[in-house]
C-alpha cells in the first residue's frame, strides 16, 4: 500500500510540473501545420481536453492511470500505452544490460584494488574510476562513436539493429554489435561508483575482527575473500545499486538520444520536444514503477545475502 500511495503522489506532482511548462500541444502543433492563430489553436485544445480546468483534467487523468489507461497522444494519434509498450523492450535491453556490467565490472575492480591497496593497479583503478564519473555521458558517447564507428569502423553508431533481413542468429548478432556502445558509455558511470565504493567497504571490512579470526584460523585467502570479506563489503554496494538502478532509466535518455536508441527515454525526448503532455507522462509513470520494482527487487536481494535482515522490515 505505501508504494501505491508514493507511485500515486508521484503521478500528481508529474501532471503539475509537467502543466508548469511553457508551451502545449495545441500551440506546437498549430505552428507545425502554419496556422497559429487563436481561433484554431482554441479549437485544438477543446478538443484534447485543455480548455478544462486543471483541476477537472488531473481527475480525468488520475482516473484514467487508476484504470490502466494512459490517455491519447496529442500528437500520434495513439494510445500512449501502446507507444510506451513498443519501445519497453529496447530500453529494458539496454538499462538492464548496463546495469549487470556496471555491477559487475564495478565490483571486480574494487576487490581488485582493496587486494591492491597501494599499487599500480589500485592507483588505476581508482584514477579511472574518477575520471569515468566526472565525464558526461553524452560526450563519452560521442567519442566513442568517433572512434570506434567512424575512425575504425569497428561497431555501429546507431541504432538498434540493422534494417535489413537476417536470418535469427545473425539478427542477435547484429543486435549485440549495436548494444555495445550504448550499454558501455552508460555503464562507465556506474562502473565508477561502484568501483570505488567495494573498494571502500571492503578495506573497511578486512580489518574486523571476524576477519582477522578467519586469518588466525588458517583458512585460505581465497575463501576468506569471498566467504567473509567480500559477503559483508558488498551490502553497501547492493543498498546504492537499488536506489541508483532507476537513475539508468534517467540516464538513458541522454545514450538512447546519443545512439538513436529506439527506447522510452529517446521517446520521453521527442514527447517533450512536442509537448505531447499525456505521452510524456506515460512515460514518466512507467519509469517510476521501474524505479519502485528495482527498490522491491533489492530488498529481496538483501535478504537473500544477509538472512538477518527481514524483508518486511
Amino acid at each position: 500500500m505505501k508504494s501505491v500511495a508514493i507511485l500515486l503522489a508521484i503521478v500528481v506532482m508529474n501532471f503539475l510540473l509537467i502543466r508548469l511548462a511553457p508551451g502545449d500541444p495545441a500551440s506546437v502543433i498549430a505552428g507545425e501545420a502554419g496556422a497559429a492563430d487563436a481561433k484554431y489553436i482554441a479549437q485544438l485544445r477543446e478538443q484534447f481536453g485543455l480548455d478544462k480546468p486543471l483541476t477537472t483534467q488531473l481527475a480525468l487523468y488520475v482516473g484514467g492511470v487508476v484504470t490502466f489507461d494512459l490517455g491519447w497522444s496529442y500528437r500520434n494519434q495513439r494510445s500512449v500505452a501502446d507507444m510506451v509498450g513498443e519501445r519497453l523492450p529496447a530500453t529494458l535491453l539496454l538499462t538492464v544490460s548496463a546495469f549487470v556490467v556496471a555491477l559487475g565490472v564495478g565490483i571486480g575492480l574494487g576487490v581488485l584494488a582493496a587486494t591492491r591497496v597501494g599499487t599500480w593497479a589500485d592507483s588505476l583503478v581508482t584514477v579511472a574510476a574518477l575520471g569515468f564519473y566526472a565525464t558526461p555521458l553524452f560526450w563519452i558517447g560521442l567519442m566513442a562513436i568517433l572512434l570506434f564507428s567512424v575512425n575504425l569502423g569497428w561497431l555501429p553508431a546507431f541504432g538498434m539493429q540493422t534494417p535489413v533481413a537476417m536470418a535469427p542468429a545473425d539478427r542477435v548478432l547484429d543486435v549485440a554489435r549495436h548494444m555495445v556502445l550504448p550499454v558501455l558509455t552508460l555503464a562507465l558511470f556506474f562502473v565508477a561508483i561502484y568501483a570505488r565504493l567495494t573498494r571502500a567497504s571492503m578495506l573497511e571490512v578486512q580489518d574486523m575482527d571476524f576477519v582477522r579470526t578467519a586469518r588466525a584460523k588458517g583458512l585460505r585467502t581465497g575463501r576468506i575473500l569471498r566467504a567473509h570479506t567480500l559477503r559483508n563489503a558488498i551490502l553497501p554496494v547492493i543498498t546504492f545499486a537499488g536506489i541508483q538502478a532507476g537513475q539508468l532509466v534517467g540516464g538513458s535518455i541522454v545514450v538512447e538520444t546519443v545512439f538513436a536508441w529506439p527506447g522510452i527515454g529517446r521517446l520521453a525526448f521527442e514527447a517533450l520536444l512536442q509537448r505531447d503532455y499525456n505521452l510524456l507522462l506515460g512515460v514518466f509513470f512507467l519509469t517510476s514503477v521501474m524505479v519502485i520494482a528495482f527498490n522491491l527487487v533489492t530488498d529481496l536481494v538483501y535478504s537473500m545475502v544477509d538472512p538477518r535482515i527481514e524483508v518486511g522490515s
